[in-house]
């Protein structure tokens, strides 16, 4: 349980007013990145070991294709095998060895110390991800191509959002087309518009060095980026069913040589590319992320990589992505238990919406899956804010409103504290005895009103009456007034003038000054 307790802060009601009046310790905030998740438990201790027992069995028989020769040289050093039919399979001994050697005590690092995460046990952490080729624009309700510069607005917002602790490269920049340029341009835009962790993707083997040498140079040196390597890779390694991506697959391999953490993404489509059943497709994630953890621990043991199950659902009426159903709330909550059951960092997708704009479609979906993923305990939501349209559209406003959503959300995943001053049985005798038949105004509830309550920055909590006297405030015009005030402010996260003009001269960076 998350200790949480407010005892440093007795005293009179006016040192409480005062206290209010100025922010929380960190220790004494409601919410924050790192809560322990793990109370939802999907899946019975049964079934998680059949689920274990399941992808073992498809590691030994089946085995996963297409591994690049450079891959087949690590695995079979390692002890898998490379059977006649050009498939490699996994010896039970050899997938458990892995899983009791790999890396548990597992940082991602901040530009900033501040915005490390931690990510052992069933600490929970939200934030943005996917490859969007759309920004979703409220004012018209319409889609348009993104570019490098929304990219860069994207980083800034999540800089000033409280609950997104991460930023993984949420939209593709369509303004760029080269695509080793793409690639260190999706960086340097992430970099200069926040100091949290970022996540990016490479397009091919050729285009790690380039965006390597960038980053060496944001950390002043590769001594000091092996030291906090505030960028990790995510790496698509599986094209499923059970089939490496073999170029992807040399990407991880130059990307773990460079000290960069990985995150083994295997995104199967229940119904499609991975079985219908929420079962069988989590036995699949499963399965080739074990693989996958082989691979990354033959290249280099204990190498940092994120166990990174991501299947989807599919709407078998039309064949669409359904990933703001029940289904893959279930879907996600389930890995993360089989990440728990393994004690691995994992990751999975949450929050996540098939509506294309923010609406009340929106919220039940983003709400949905962002809970059951915090409560079991992953430790890396992925796509937990502002994606829409099944993927394929990201919005800023809906970034920023996700930002409540999660606080809500990491509130119940903190829990519910029971202690001696928690059971209240000396406030409701002295209320019910002594005092006026009430609790408000109490020294214990002004104490708590802000370590035990999340409290909404966008959401109204009103009465009608008071609603039309505020001018029937907009939930989206809100969270634009508040996009626009971000933006209009210069980026904190901005790279020193000399590292930024050093940058400019070495690469083709496309967004203008910062």
């Amino acid at each position: 349980m998350n200790d949480l307790s407010n005892k440093s802060r007795s005293g009179g009601r006016a040192a409480r007013r005062a206290a209010r009046a100025a922010p929380l310790a960190e220790h004494l905030r409601p919410i924050r990145a790192g809560l322990e998740g793990g109370a939802y438990n999907p899946l019975s201790p049964v079934q998680v070991e059949q689920i274990h027992r399941a992808a073992l069995d498809a590691l030994e028989t089946i085995g996963l294709a297409d591994a690049p020769p450079s891959g087949v040289e690590y695995l079979t050093s390692a002890g898998a095998t490379l059977g006649d039919d050009g498939r490699i399979r996994f010896p039970r001994a050899l997938v458990e060895d892995t899983i009791a050697n790999a890396n548990r005590s597992m940082t991602l690092h901040g530009r900033s110390p501040d915005h490390d995460l931690d990510l052992s046990g069933a600490r929970v952490h939200y934030g943005t991800a996917g490859a969007a080729v759309n920004l979703v624009e409220v004012d018209g309700n319409n889609y348009r191509h993104s570019t490098v510069q929304d990219l860069f607005d994207a980083a800034r917002i999540a800089d000033q959002l409280d609950n997104i602790h991460f930023l993984q490269r949420p939209m593709v920049c369509r303004d760029i087309e080269d695509m080793t340029e793409l690639d260190y341009n999706s960086i340097y835009a992430c970099v200069s518009g926040t100091t949290k962790h970022i996540g990016t993707s490479f397009s091919a083997p050729e285009c790690v060095a380039p965006g390597i040498e960038m980053l060496h140079m944001m950390a002043g040196g590769e001594d000091k980026w092996r030291e906090r390597p505030f960028v990790s890779n995510s790496n698509c390694f599986v094209v499923p069913p059970m089939k490496f991506a073999t170029e992807s697959c040399q990407v991880m391999e130059l990307c773990i040589k460079a000290g960069m953490p990985v995150l083994l993404l295997s995104a199967g489509m229940s119904g499609a590319t991975a079985p219908s059943t929420i079962a069988g497709a989590i036995v699949q994630a499963t399965a080739e992320c074990l693989a996958g953890l082989v691979y990354v621990n033959a290249v280099s043991p204990g190498a940092p990589a994120i166990f990174g199950t991501w299947p989807f659902g599919l709407d078998l009426r039309t064949g669409a992505m359904s990933i703001g159903s029940g289904e893959q709330a279930l879907l996600t909550a389930g890995c993360g238990q089989m990440h728990r059951h393994y004690d691995l960092p994992g990751g999975a997708a949450g929050g996540a919406s098939d509506s294309k704009l923010p609406d009340m479609q929106a919220g039940w979906e983003q709400m949905c899956s962002n809970l059951t993923a915090g409560l079991s305990g992953v430790n890396m939501v992925y796509e937990a804010a502002g994606m829409h349209a099944s993927l394929l559209g990201f919005c800023h406003e809906s970034l920023i409103l996700g930002d409540d959503i999660i606080g809500q959300a990491l509130r119940c995943v903190r829990g519910i504290e029971v202690t001696d001053e928690t059971l209240a049985l000396d406030q409701m005798a002295d209320v019910c005895m002594n005092g006026p038949g009430h609790y408000l105004g109490t020294d214990q509830t002004l104490s708590r009103m802000q370590s035990d309550c999340v409290y909404p920055s966008f959401g109204s909590r009103t009465s009608p009456k008071e609603w039309v006297e505020l001018g029937k405030p907009d939930l989206i015009a809100r969270a634009t007034a508040r996009k626009e005030e971000i933006l209009a402010s210069t980026s904190a996260a901005v790279l020193p003038a000399d590292v930024d003009a050093a940058l400019r001269a070495k690469f083709n960076i496309h967004l203008g000054p910062v």
